[in-house]
C-alpha cells in the first residue's frame, strides 16, 4: 500500500523572506517593459539579477504614438536599455549585443541590417552603434539627434533635453559621414553655427537649438542610409 501523501501546513512551508519583493519588482518590470516573449524576457531578467548586471528594463511604459512604429521591434526605451546595459566601455562585443539585444525579444533581423550598415567589427564602438539605433527610430538626421537627447540626457522628463555637446558631434559627425552625399564642409559649417550656443549653456545642447535650422533639413530618405536603415528595418 503505497504512503499516504504528505501533509504540509503553513507553519512548516519556509517562504525566503526576499521573494515577495522579487516577484513584485519582477511583475513591475515586466509591466513597463512589455516583452514580447515573456519567458525569453524573464531569463534575460534573472539572469541579470543573479549576476548584478543592469536589467533588461524599461525606465516607463511606453504608449503607442504616432512616431513610434511597434512594428519595427526597437523603440527610444528600448534603446536607452541597451544603452544603460552596453555603454559602461566604449566599445562591446558582438556576442555581448547579440545577447542583449535577444534578451530584450527585439528582432535579430533588425540587429543585423544595423551591423551591416556599420560595417562594424567584432569589436563595435558602441556610440557609433547607439547613433544607428536613434537613426532607425527617426528615419532623417534630424530626428535622431532629437531621440539621441531624449534618451540621453539627464534632464528630468519633460525638460530641454539637453546633452554635452561634444556627445553631439559625435553623433551627428558619424552619421552625417555615413551619408556619402554630405560634404564635410556642410558638416563643419553646420557645427560651427551651434558652438556659439553650446558655450553659453555650458557646453550643453538642445534639440530647440538645432531641430528648427532650414538650412541643414534632414537627410533625404532615398540617399540617407540612416534611412535606409529604417525601411529595411520595417
Amino acid at each position: 500500500m503505497p504512503p499516504p501523501d504528505t501533509m504540509y501546513c503553513g507553519q512548516q512551508i519556509n517562504i525566503p523572506p526576499e521573494l515577495p519583493d522579487i516577484l513584485k519588482n519582477f511583475t513591475k518590470a515586466a509591466i513597463r517593459t512589455q516583452p514580447k516573449d515573456v519567458l525569453l524576457w524573464s531569463a534575460a531578467y534573472f539572469s541579470a539579477l543573479s549576476k548584478g548586471e543592469v536589467l533588461p528594463v524599461k525606465d516607463r511604459l511606453e504608449m503607442n504614438v504616432a512616431t513610434q512604429k511597434t512594428d519595427t521591434g526597437l523603440t527610444p526605451g528600448l534603446l536607452k536599455t541597451l544603452h544603460k546595459q552596453l555603454s559602461s566601455g566604449q566599445t562591446c562585443s558582438e556576442e555581448e549585443l547579440k545577447k542583449r539585444w535577444k534578451g530584450l525579444c527585439l528582432p535579430m533581423v533588425q540587429l543585423e541590417t544595423l551591423l551591416s550598415l556599420g560595417c562594424f567589427d567584432q569589436d563595435i564602438s558602441w556610440m557609433d552603434f547607439f547613433a544607428l539605433g536613434c537613426s532607425a527610430l527617426g528615419g532623417t538626421l534630424m530626428s535622431s539627434l532629437k531621440h539621441a537627447c531624449e534618451i540621453l540626457t539627464e534632464d528630468e522628463e519633460g525638460g530641454a533635453s539637453r546633452i554635452p555637446f561634444c556627445t553631439f558631434v559625435q553623433l551627428y559627425t558619424y552619421l552625417a559621414h555615413l551619408d556619402g552625399d554630405m560634404p564635410q564642409e556642410h558638416i563643419d559649417n553646420f557645427l560651427s553655427s551651434l558652438q556659439p550656443q553650446a558655450e553659453l549653456q555650458h557646453g550643453m545642447i538642445k534639440p530647440l537649438d538645432f531641430i528648427h535650422l532650414e538650412d541643414v533639413r534632414s537627410i533625404p530618405p532615398d540617399s540617407s542610409n540612416s534611412a535606409r536603415a529604417t525601411s529595411r528595418a520595417e
